[in-house]
C-alpha cells in the first residue's frame, strides 16, 4: 500500500491488485451521523443524497450515466462516523470516475427545489424502514442502548428533523465537512499510485482549497446499563436483537470477539444455528452481528421467531450466552473457528472493493498497514485464555440490552 498527503491536506492511498482489469475508487468524508445534534439528526445522509442532485456540468441525469454508460458504478452512503462515496469502473476509466466523484462531492448545485424532492425521496427511505421490521428493530436497539448519545440517533433521521433541515443547513454542512484535509481517497486494482495521483490532480482533488483539517469532536460513548423493551407491533414475526457494547476498531481484542460472534452466529454451523433453528425449529432467521468504530463497538444477536416461539427462542439464545461465559469454548472449536475466519478473510481480500475499504480503514482509524499474512497471523495468535476473557467480559445474558418488535 502506498500513501501520499497532497499539499491541501487530502490524504490519499492505493494498493495495486495484478490480474484484475478494473478499479475500486473511494473518498471518505469525516463527518456523518456521530457528529450531529439531535435536531438535525439524519442531515449528512440527506446532504448525502443532495450532492447528487446536480452539479454546475452536469445534471442528475448525467450524474446517474457517467459511469453506469461505461459499465462501471457510482455510489454512496452514509454510516456512523463517516460518509462514503464510491466507483467501480475498469481501469481505464479511472480518470472519468475520478471526475465525477470531484464534481459530485466539491461542487455540488444544493438548490432549494432539489431539497424538496429530495426530501420526498428521504422520508419514504425513513417509511421503509418503518415498514421492514427487521430493519427498524436494530434502530430501536441503537437507541436503547446508548440512550442520547449519537450513536443511538436514526442515521436516516426522523420524520420531524429531516422535514425541518432547509437548504441552508446543508450548505453549511457542505462548506465545513467537505474539505480536502477532512477526506480519506483510497483505490484499489489494476492502477498504480503515481496515476491515481495524476487523475486525482488533473479532475482537481488537489486544487481544492485545503480549508479547516480538522475533523469534528464527538461526544465520548456511554452505553446505558443493560435494559429490556417490548414494542407491540402487528405482524406474523417478533423480531429480537439482543447486544452490548465491545471495543473500538484499534483494540486487539476486535479479532477475538469477531471469531466468537462466527462460532456463535456467524453461518449455517454455529451453535445459534444449530441450536435455535436446527434443533429446536424456533427460528428462520438467527445470527451474530458486530461493528467496530473509532471510540466503541457493538456486538450482538438477531433473531426473528413467531409469537408462539418467541419466549422459548429468547431463552434458547440465553441459554447459549450463559453457556459461552460458563464453559468457555473448546480447543478444537476454537480451531475451527479460526480457519473459517481465515478463510473468510482471504477470499474477502480477492476482491478490489474489499481491499480498497482496507486501505482507507487504515487512515480512518489511525492503524498501522497490516499485509493479509500479518492479519492471518493475528488470528492464529488468538489463544483460549483471550476467548474466555471476551466471553466473560461481553457475552453474559444479564449484560444484554434486549430490544423485541412484533405481536404479543
Amino acid at each position: 500500500m502506498e500513501r501520499t498527503v497532497l499539499p491541501n491536506g487530502l490524504t490519499v492511498l492505493s494498493e495495486f491488485v495484478p490480474g484484475v482489469r478494473s478499479v475500486a475508487l473511494g473518498a471518505w468524508v469525516r463527518t456523518a451521523s456521530l457528529h450531529e445534534a439531535r435536531e438535525e439528526m439524519g442531515i449528512s445522509h440527506l446532504l448525502e443524497h443532495m450532492v447528487f442532485k446536480g452539479t454546475a456540468r452536469r445534471s442528475a441525469h448525467e450524474i446517474a450515466g457517467a459511469l453506469e454508460s461505461l459499465g462501471g458504478s457510482l455510489d454512496a452512503y452514509t454510516a456512523r462516523e463517516h460518509t462514503a462515496f464510491q466507483a467501480r469502473v475498469l481501469d481505464e476509466h479511472l480518470m472519468q470516475a475520478a471526475d465525477v466523484m470531484a464534481d459530485v462531492m466539491f461542487r455540488p448545485a444544493l438548490r432549494s427545489e432539489d431539497l424538496a424532492l429530495e426530501r420526498k425521496v428521504v422520508l419514504e427511505e425513513i417509511a421503509m424502514v418503518d415498514d421492514t421490521p427487521d430493519d427498524l428493530v436494530f434502530e430501536l436497539h441503537n437507541e436503547a442502548l446508548w440512550g442520547a448519545h449519537p450513536y443511538g440517533y436514526s442515521i436516516l433521521g426522523t420524520r420531524e428533523t429531516v422535514g425541518a433541515i432547509g437548504i441552508d443547513a446543508l450548505r453549511r454542512l457542505h462548506a465545513r465537512a467537505y474539505q480536502p484535509g477532512q477526506m480519506v481517497v483510497a483505490a484499489s486494482g489494476n492502477l498504480s499510485h503515481e496515476a491515481l495521483l495524476g487523475a486525482l490532480r488533473a479532475t482537481g482533488w488537489g486544487d481544492v482549497p485545503a480549508g479547516a483539517a480538522e475533523a469534528p469532536v464527538a461526544p465520548t460513548p456511554v452505553s446505558a446499563p443493560p435494559s429490556e423493551r417490548r414494542v407491540q407491533r402487528e405482524g406474523s414475526q417478533v423480531h429480537v436483537v439482543f447486544g452490548s457494547a465491545t471495543v473500538p476498531h484499534a483494540d486487539p481484542r476486535r479479532h477475538t470477539l469477531v471469531l466468537i460472534n462466527t462460532l456463535l452466529g456467524g453461518g449455517m454451523s454455529s451453535r445459534l444455528f444449530q441450536r435455535v433453528r436446527e434443533e429446536l425449529g424456533l427460528a428462520y432467521s438467527v445470527y451474530t452481528f458486530q461493528s467496530f468504530h473509532v471510540d466503541s463497538g457493538t456486538h450482538g444477536v438477531y433473531l426473528g421467531t413467531s409469537p408462539v416461539n418467541a419466549e422459548l427462542a429468547i431463552e434458547a439464545v440465553r441459554g447459549e450466552l450463559a453457556r459461552l461465559v460458563r464453559d468457555g469454548i473448546p480447543d478444537p472449536e476454537i480451531a475451527m473457528g479460526k480457519q473459517q475466519v481465515k478463510g473468510q478473510i482471504t477470499l474477502a481480500m480477492e476482491g478490489v472493493s474489499s481491499r480498497m475499504y482496507r486501505a482507507a480503514a487504515v487512515e480512518l482509524f489511525g492503524e498501522p498497514y497490516a499485509g493479509l499474512d500479518d492479519v492471518l497471523a493475528k488470528i492464529d495468535a488468538i489463544t483460549p485464555e483471550d476467548v474466555a476473557v471476551c466471553c466473560a467480559a461481553f457475552f453474559a445474558p444479564e449484560q444484554q440490552t434486549l430490544v423485541s418488535l412484533g405481536p404479543t
